[in-house]
């Protein structure tokens, strides 16, 4: 029997034990999704849509339902055709992936490394860092100016360790965005090595005439991927399917890495529905031109403060008083039946944030928010 060879004072693990800096990891902590009370529970914690999917995905998707067992296309074909002929670029240069995250998680994966650094924005997307830790590189944070990504802030964290920087544009949770103007400011600033991910999950709901997602500026430069997902505005969040758009050689060597049959054939099928069915996407556009305004003015008019947002959700801040901040506010909401998300995991400990649901979710949590104030007021 071979003996392992082992210095005096090392100890044998009585486990597999993880590589060094997992287990420093904080884990992704989802909103709630369970009520304690109400007859009716509202579920405003995700940012999921209150229409929910085309009636042509939800048919598309079972109608695979009788042959679950042929593997789907590895190479995602048909959908990143659908994905290409809905946006004007091409196919080849279009990754699929079991929801945006796991597209974010291939680019983490390909150019980040031990002693590698990567930047994100304060209050972004808490993966980002789950991702940046998990590939054994190190995550920078940058400051935020009015709740917003600030490029300055950026620009002077980096270094020649700095592999990638992380934008969500929307921004994720506090519903801001940069124009595009300045997306391309940093873009231009940022060293050629230096890969700028533009996260663009909640685009389709924006509606500023100096906003882009980011298409453009993946399609004509070397170092920008832009991801986009299906679990927002059009409704497919319960069957994960994302996909990102960038260099021809950046999306090959992601290529290299993602699993086989990454993406299901319910949730291609389901996608390349969702895709063509534009009405059902007006529709939830115009539902978030609705509600996003009277939703923002409503709360505003109780008293308190909420981040302009162009997202399909509002961040609002409480007061820092007794019986009246915010976990004060969701553990009321909850009992209530209205579940919203707590940002204290986003460094936002006194904000909730609080999703676009249907008309009647809308009118039943300002009202909520409305007799938690007047209870709790001096």
């Amino acid at each position: 029997m071979n003996k392992s060879s082992k210095t005096p004072d090392t100890k044998p693990a009585d486990r597999p034990v993880p590589r060094p800096g997992v287990l420093d990891i904080a884990p992704y902590v989802p909103g709630r999704s369970k009520a304690t009370g109400g007859s009716k529970v509202y579920k405003l914690s995700s940012n999921e849509t209150p229409l929910g999917p085309s009636p042509a995905a939800v048919a598309a998707y079972q109608g695979v339902a009788a042959k679950l067992e042929i593997y789907p296309d590895g190479s995602a074909a048909e959908l990143r055709a659908a994905i290409a002929d809905a946006y004007g670029i091409n196919a080849s240069r279009v990754i699929c992936g079991n929801g945006s995250d796991d597209v974010l998680a291939l680019a983490s994966h390909v150019f980040l490394g031990p002693g590698d650094e990567a930047i994100y924005s304060k209050h972004g997307f808490n993966v980002y860092p789950i991702l940046i830790q998990a590939a054994g590189a190190t995550p920078v944070v940058a400051p935020e100016k009015d709740m917003t990504t600030y490029v300055d802030g950026i620009l002077e964290l980096v270094t020649d360790r700095t592999r990638i920087v992380y934008v969500a544009n929307p921004n994720n949770p506090t519903g801001t965005y940069l124009p595009f103007s300045e997306i391309r400011r940093l873009h231009a600033a940022l060293p050629p090595r230096v890969l700028l991910v533009l996260d663009a999950a909640y685009s389709e709901y924006v509606r500023r005439n100096d906003y882009e997602s980011g298409i453009e500026l993946a399609g004509t430069s070397p170092n920008v991927l832009m991801t986009r997902t299906f679990s927002k505005i059009y409704g497919l969040a319960g069957v994960r399917l994302g996909w990102g758009y960038g260099p021809a050689e950046v999306i090959d060597a992601m290529n290299r890495i993602r699993g086989p049959f990454n993406v299901s054939a319910p949730a291609m099928a389901a996608g390349i529905a969702a895709l063509k069915d534009r009405a059902h996407l007006d529709a939830a556009v115009a539902h978030n031109e609705e509600w996003l305004p009277r939703v923002t003015e409503g709360i505003r008019a109780l008293g308190l403060e909420v981040t302009p947002s162009v997202g399909n959700f509002v961040l609002i801040h409480f007061p820092d008083e007794k019986g009246r901040r915010a976990a004060d506010a969701d553990d009321y909401l909850v009992s209530h039946g209205i579940i919203l998300r707590a940002m204290t995991s986003y460094h936002l400990p006194n904000a909730l944030r609080m999703t676009i649901g249907s008309a009647e979710a809308n009118e039943a949590t300002i009202a909520a928010l409305r007799d938690f104030l007047h209870r709790t007021a001096r």
